[in-house]
């Protein structure tokens, strides 16, 4: 095990418990003022939300508990490597990684970070939503680029392509050429066209999908969130397709905070990870050198990607003892 991943097992195992018991007793005091997703755009920086603790109810699944604070598979299953997915003990701590660094973009329409696997709606001049989403698994990229919404249909039938159906033609499950609205349609009840040919953003018929690497390209979420995007995204709104697997950004009280995720494997090797996650840092701190204690966290949390929007510059013992 090298050095940079033994810090960061050490720091998770010392900090979560901590975290988890001063949390709890925030959250209960807190109330939530928001509408799920929906956070103020911060007059200065860069940073909306706060991680959480929350325990699990009754017979709930790890999944279960992700969609209940919006948050997808991925992110749940990072943030708490050591619980089940399929059978958490009923009452066990679980963080809610909600704090998020907006990604480095124009702050207009939409903008979905592929990496991340979040889309960000920025509704109107001081408030942003953001939502767990599922993108193009590995062969069916999600494509990068400037796009816009074009039209919104409800309960749409779905096409399979062609190659779908020689795939499954092949396995001896021909599908049908196409999927009326009801139940087995993966679309879900509502789907938004973009301005790339055969490109959606639309709901599904599997949410446990959601926060996966599982579409043939298109952006998939859950079906109560394209249900509200879909009532208020209008016709020619704008969609930035980025792919951003490190943020870096300032909190309104100026401390920089650093948000890493896995690089999607088709893009392993367009550029060193970690030079670019000291060139964000930099330009979020307006030029400033790393520490050796910060530089070592950063290469931690680059080898191994969490998903937490976590303190980057911060004493060990500091950072052991005081929950953020």
């Amino acid at each position: 095990m090298s050095i940079s991943q033994s810090w960061s097992r050490v720091v998770r195992q010392a900090w979560i418990p901590g975290l988890c018991a001063w949390l709890l007793v925030a959250a209960a005091a807190a109330a939530e003022p928001w509408p799920p997703g929906h956070y103020p755009l911060p007059e200065t920086g860069d940073v909306i939300g706060e991680i959480q603790v929350v325990r699990v109810r009754g017979d709930e699944t790890l999944i279960d508990v992700a969609r209940r604070h919006n948050v997808g598979y991925e992110e749940i299953r990072m943030a708490n490597p050591d619980v089940s997915i399929w059978a958490p003990e009923a009452g066990a701590e679980v963080v809610i990684p909600g704090r998020y660094i907006l990604p480095d973009a124009p702050r207009e329409g939409i903008v979905v970070n592929l990496s991340e696997m979040r889309l960000y709606y920025y509704s109107s001049e001081d408030v942003v939503e953001t939502y767990p989403i599922s993108v193009g698994r590995d062969g069916f990229a999600t494509p990068v680029g400037l796009t816009r919404t074009t039209i919104k249909v409800k309960d749409p039938s779905w096409n399979p392509p062609r190659s779908m159906r020689e795939e499954a033609a092949a396995r001896g499950e021909p599908p049908p050429e196409v999927v009326p609205p009801g139940p087995d349609n993966p679309l879900g009840r509502h789907a938004i066209l973009l301005g790339l040919p055969s490109y959606l953003i639309h709901g599904t018929n599997r949410p446990d999908g959601v926060g996966m690497r599982v579409s043939r390209g298109c952006i998939r979420m859950f079906p109560e969130d394209i249900e509200s995007l879909f009532e208020r995204v209008h016709a020619g709104t704008p969609v930035n397709i980025i792919d951003q697997p490190f943020k870096a950004g300032r909190t309104e009280d100026g401390r920089i905070l650093v948000q890493s995720f896995p690089q999607l494997e088709e893009n392993v090797g367009s550029f060193e990870p970690l030079n670019n996650a000291v060139e964000m840092v930099r330009r979020a701190s307006g030029g400033e050198e790393l520490s050796p204690v910060a530089y070592a966290r950063l290469r931690a949390l680059v080898e191994e990607p969490d998903g937490l929007a976590v303190p980057l510059e911060r004493p060990v013992a500091r950072l052991l003892s005081v929950p953020e």
